[in-house]
């Protein structure tokens, strides 16, 4: 009785298992979107560095809710502050170029994770160009049928915190 019991939890573990494993999984269409998107939001980079803003603002979110934390150590929250950061940036006009690299994307329904490398160049604080190789991870939402970015961390960058 008490094998026949287990070997029942073990069934219904199993159909449990594949039932969320498959609505958790996301369409080829939405791998695609998304990979889509994460090329959005490295050209719109790539568009700040040269003082373009407009591009970053479309690949964001604009809720109250995500979140952005920079290669200088800061952690923002919400549109507003993360908007104005994307200014500042782009005031700055860094230079150079910073591609993804190994990029590894895990996608759901409505939410996805893309972990990756950066690696190029900018601008350091004596305006000497300087190497970038830091990780990434970006988080995507899906909203009104279009994935946009809610949260972006990256690691710190030591020249830019003199």
């Amino acid at each position: 009785m008490k094998t026949a019991l287990i070997y029942i939890a073990m069934i219904a573990f199993t159909g449990v298992s594949l039932i969320s494993e498959n609505s958790a999984s996301a369409s080829d269409e939405d791998q695609k979107a998304v990979q889509a998107a994460t090329r959005q939001f490295y050209a719109a980079l790539n568009e700040l560095f040269t003082g373009e803003v407009e591009p970053m603002k479309k690949v964001w979110s604009h809720q109250d809710d995500i979140t952005f934390m920079g290669p200088d150590g800061s952690f923002l929250h919400g549109w507003k502050p993360i908007a104005a950061e994307w200014e500042k940036t782009g005031s700055m006009k860094l230079g150079g170029k910073v591609e993804a690299s190994e990029i590894h994307t895990t996608v759901g329904p409505k939410l996805a994770i893309v972990s990756n490398y950066e690696i190029g160049h900018n601008k350091g604080p004596d305006g000497k160009m300087l190497k970038v190789k830091i990780r990434a991870t970006s988080t995507f939402r899906k909203e009104n049928g279009k994935w946009k970015m809610i949260g972006h961390h990256t690691d710190l960058l030591p020249f830019l915190l003199n």
